[in-house]
């Protein structure tokens, strides 16, 4: 169970930091923040600047309290500080929303494949989703972790050759400052406003925070100061990554202006059919397909973690850990099939931009917050956080869908996403400040700081053995990639020569990783 859903706990920090890296932003990088690069400019990169910060903060102070949680799941945890009664209607929720979450995520894979390939999107989703749900059933945590860190390397790789080569295909860095659209270099708009780049960093900090799958990757680590570095290595590749990923889509607005409505998704994918020699673009989709679905993967078996070990094994104590890790393979599936139904239904739903800016505000604080707050306060109870998570829930829920019909009231971009984050915060003070004059104590915090007690004398299983060989899986994965560039490089028509140094570049990285990890050392 342990080595199935969290990896046995004792997972290398730059490993799960880049699997947090590419699970969070591969779920729409392409295709969600692509089209508003393609459309906007420069915003994109601000809007995906918050995420930097929220690693920063992320990496001080919440991911090091959640790992010395020893949960392995953030419902783990919820069932040791608030009690059975409030992780059953968390877990009902997180389920929920993780369903319409991964069918978001499961839309941008299949939209690259239509793009780059014309294979209608309906063929793709149901394909994708069959091959995503198969693996990750098959391998748990390691097999998203494997694909996660791989797929950053073959990704980077290929989008160091994407820059420049699309750069020349318009002319020079100069020539794309000259012909752009007007304002296309301003970090704020009018739907992307100063209050809504506020609001969205909070809600990322929640979110990348407070979201089960996420807080996966600060538990499976061995101390909180492997957790704090996964953090920062997440904010540290956002400082940096924005800036590469959005210029493609930016550049494509000049070379190709017309693109209108939900085409402008497809951005990204068709500067790379522009500019990619032979072969590149397909090691770029297939890198693209993999990273987008490692969002996918993650909520899968985080999702299948909390309904075996946190649902099943409450109602079976004595189920043993083979028959856990096979109810965890059977909800994988059976979530797996849902994720496919949902994704069929994002374009009836608006589009891709549509639904993942109503999750965040409808979900992010309401969700991500309350536990996260019961992490560092004392007096919270299980019902007090519950009731904030409900009430945000059901006040976003009015704004979003029965005030526009009912009182003809929508809210902007930035309010939806402002009461979205604001609602909860206020609500927890509230909560605070009562508890405080009460001056009660808090029977719940007292239990679980038993429980911790208990957990903190239980030893950790030796890991190092699952370590290594996960690390030279990851290596071979690596050198194989450079060596299929190296080729590639002999055949591509233009940029043979940048095409060639990184794939050796690459093979170089697979075989010292391989080195690094062989059974001997």
């Amino acid at each position: 169970m342990k080595s199935y859903f969290s990896a046995g706990g004792a997972l290398p920090w730059w490993m799960s930091g880049l699997s947090l890296f590419m699970s969070f932003f591969s779920a729409g990088t392409f295709v969600v923040w692509g089209a508003i690069a393609y459309q906007s400019g420069w915003v994109a990169i601000s809007i995906q600047w918050t995420m930097c910060i929220s690693g920063i903060i992320i990496g001080f102070v919440i991911a090091p309290k959640w790992q010395k949680t020893k949960a392995m799941t953030a419902a783990e945890f919820i069932t040791d500080r608030l009690g059975y009664k409030t992780q059953r209607i968390y877990t009902y929720l997180f389920l929920l929303i993780s369903i319409f979450t991964m069918g978001a995520f499961l839309y941008p894979v299949a939209k690259i494949v239509e793009v780059s390939t014309s294979i209608p999107i309906t063929t793709s989703i149901i394909g994708l989703g069959i091959l995503i749900l198969i693996y990750t059933s098959v391998g748990g945590l390691w097999a998203v972790i494997v694909t996660d860190v791989l797929q950053f390397v073959v990704l980077t790789a290929v989008v160091l050759i994407v820059v420049p080569l699309s750069f020349d295909k318009i002319g020079g860095i100069d020539n794309f400052i000259d012909k752009a659209p007007d304002n296309f270099f301003q970090f704020v708009n009018e739907e992307y406003s100063p209050l809504f780049l506020v609001a969205f960093g909070l809600y990322n900090l929640f979110f990348i925070a407070g979201n089960w799958a996420y807080v996966q990757r600060y538990t499976s680590v061995a101390t909180p100061k492997d957790a704090k570095k996964v953090g920062w290595l997440f904010a540290a590749l956002y400082a940096v990554s924005p800036l590469v990923w959005m210029l493609p889509p930016m550049i494509y607005r000049i070379l190709n202006p017309e693109l209108s409505g939900l085409a402008n998704e497809g951005a990204y994918l068709l500067m790379c059919k522009e500019v990619l020699p032979v072969g590149m673009l397909g090691l770029m989709l297939g890198g693209m397909i993999f990273a987008t679905s490692s969002s996918v993967n993650t909520t899968l078996n985080i999702s299948a973690g909390v309904l075996a070990n946190d649902v099943y094994k409450h109602f079976r104590p004595g189920t043993s850990d083979e028959s856990l890790v096979k109810v965890g393979k059977l909800a994988t599936i059976i979530l797996g099939v849902i994720t496919i139904f949902i994704a069929l239904m994002v374009p009836y739903f608006g589009g891709i931009v549509e639904v993942v800016m109503t999750l965040a505000g409808l979900t992010g604080g309401a969700m991500f917050l309350p536990p996260i707050w019961a992490l560092f306060s004392q007096k919270q109870t299980g019902a007090s956080i519950l009731s904030v998570t409900l009430i945000s829930l059901s006040i976003n829920a009015f704004f979003k869908f029965l005030s526009p019909a009912v009182f003809n009231l929508k809210l902007d971009r930035a309010t939806e996403m402002g009461l979205g984050i604001g609602v909860p915060i206020v609500l927890l003070v509230m909560f605070e400040l009562y508890f405080t004059y009460q001056q009660k104590g808090n029977n719940q915090y007292t239990v679980y700081l038993e429980k911790m007690k208990h957990k903190s004398g239980v030893v950790i299983d030796d890991t190092s053995k699952d370590n290594k060989k996960g690390a030279r899986v990851i290596g071979i994965g690596v050198a194989a990639t450079g060596l299929i560039i190296l080729v590639l490089s002999f055949i591509a028509e233009t940029g043979a020569v940048l095409v060639g140094a990184m794939g050796l570049l690459v093979s170089i990285l697979g075989c010292f990783i391989i080195y690094k990890n062989l059974n001997n050392r």
